[in-house]
């Protein structure tokens, strides 16, 4: 299942590279560079936490495991995925709407992916947990299933910016040092 860690970390690395080509918000929130230091605080440990979760899926799938065992640990590794998208979301959430063009277009299009991430998570979860265990074959072939569903949910998710950019937070994400 190598390619579902491979897929899932690729994926995560455009979405965190759209963070640094960004975006534009509107009036009395924060600063650029407060508003992309707040972000980076809030992707920074959801990108390793869901780094981390990767390849333990990765190593799950792989493992010499019975159906039961790889079930109850796949279910706890896509429910820490969704706490921590969430988590990451919430802080964005709390960084507030950079006082930039698009400000709020920007923050609620972070808020928005990080909201996908969650969802998907927690279906692959969801479709995880329902999966029967007597027939390991069927099993197996479920959560292959389940994880092609969620790297596809995952790519829609992805923060489209081709109409915000703001020189503003570009150079602010380039510039801090929480998003280094």
């Amino acid at each position: 299942m190598r390619t579902c860690r491979a897929s899932a970390a690729g994926k995560l690395t455009v979405v965190l590279a759209t963070v640094v080509v960004v975006l534009a918000g509107c009036g009395g929130g924060p600063s650029p560079r407060a508003w992309a230091a707040s972000v980076c605080g809030a992707l920074t440990p959801w990108r390793s936490e869901i780094s981390k979760l990767t390849s333990s899926t990765d190593e799950q799938m792989t493992a010499q495991t019975t159906p039961a065992q790889a079930k109850e640990n796949l279910v706890r590794l896509f429910a820490g995925a969704e706490q921590a998208s969430e988590a990451a979301r919430r802080k964005v959430e709390k960084a507030g709407v950079p006082e930039t063009d698009n400000g709020e277009a920007i923050s609620a299009g972070f808020r928005s992916s990080l909201g996908k991430m969650r969802d998907a998570y927690g279906r692959a979860r969801d479709t995880i947990d329902g999966l029967g265990i007597g027939e390991p074959t069927v099993f197996y072939d479920g959560v292959r299933a389940a994880v092609e569903t969620l790297n596809a949910e995952y790519d829609a998710s992805a923060l489209d910016t081709s109409k915000l950019n703001s020189e503003e937070l570009k150079q602010a994400f380039d510039e801090v040092p929480e998003c280094r």
